[in-house]
């Protein structure tokens, strides 16, 4: 785990060095939008990755905007978005969790090339109800992003996202997806 860390660190900061001038996300433009779609799992953990696919889905909108998080290249973002259940499976109602909500993010460069980067995400919302999967309306988002930059004004990523209510009631099964979309800088 050492040598894996020391590793990464190496690369963040070889990266960020050699192309400091640049926003990975959104190159010379100050404004992003991009649509998102992501396929549930069962289990709240993404890592090792779930197996349980589920009747989850969620659709959401982000509009970015370039910034810095301690010199290192990142967005800023507002999301709405909409969670969609159908069915019933690993007994779970998932009509239940089609549900509504917005949250700001931040998303942090970790390493970057010419038209490659890869990052990070944390974020804070809410919810429009809570429920017995999650008993809060109050979310926490974390993310892992992969994204690659067609041209100076396209790009796709691909996503696992996370969402929790941090312990902050006693339901807290989380969210879980694997997904991908689409930007647009303007």
């Amino acid at each position: 785990m050492k040598k894996f860390i020391i590793s990464l660190s190496t690369l963040i900061l070889a990266t960020h060095v050699a192309l400091a001038d640049t926003n990975p996300f959104m190159g010379e433009h100050k404004n992003q939008i991009a649509l998102n779609l992501g396929q549930g799992v069962n289990s709240g953990f993404l890592i090792p990755p779930p197996t349980q696919l589920v009747p989850f889905y969620f659709v959401h909108v982000q509009y970015s905007q370039p910034t810095t998080f301690f010199k290192i290249p990142a967005r800023q973002s507002i999301n709405i978005g909409q969670t969609l259940g159908f069915g019933r499976k690993y007994g779970w109602d998932w009509d239940k969790f089609t549900i509504p909500m917005i949250f700001l993010s931040e998303d942090i460069a970790l390493a970057h090339g010419e038209n490659w980067y890869f990052s990070t995400g944390i974020g804070m919302g809410l919810q429009a109800q809570q429920n017995d999967r999650l008993g809060a309306k109050l979310l926490f988002q974390f993310k892992l992003i992969g994204g690659y930059r067609i041209n100076d004004d396209w790009a796709i990523e691909v996503f696992v996202q996370h969402f929790s209510n941090a312990n902050t009631a006693p339901e807290n099964y989380s969210y879980a997806f694997y997904g991908a979309g689409f930007t647009y800088n303007f």
